[in-house]
């Protein structure tokens, strides 16, 4: 699958996750002291918004009912044998691409 440009990485400052939309599907784009990550935007639990989110080092925290995820992995904090999704991003220049797939 091609990748769609999503956000210029100005839009996301390190420390920060936001919800985009790329073609239908919620993802939750974070920066990590630089570095950025896409995940599913919808929480295991109760279908929360991730993007919406708290986001401390490499942890976000479901603003619901505070569920924790690793935005690096997509995996739980409390039980990495389940998580969202994560796709693969390019950043091109001052554009950031995703992989839906």
């Amino acid at each position: 699958m091609a990748l769609m440009r999503v956000a210029k990485a100005a839009e996301l400052p390190a420390g920060t996750i936001r919800e985009f939309q790329v073609e239908g599907k919620a993802i939750a784009l974070a920066n990590v002291a630089g570095k950025f990550y896409a995940i599913n935007n919808t929480c295991l639990h109760r279908g929360g918004p991730l993007g919406q989110g708290v986001l401390e080092g490499n942890e976000v925290t479901c603003p619901w009912h505070g569920w924790q995820y690793d935005v690096t992995t997509g995996k739980l904090t409390q039980n990495a044998a389940a998580g969202v999704d994560c796709y693969r991003l390019e950043v091109h220049g001052e554009d950031i691409f995703v992989e839906i797939g």
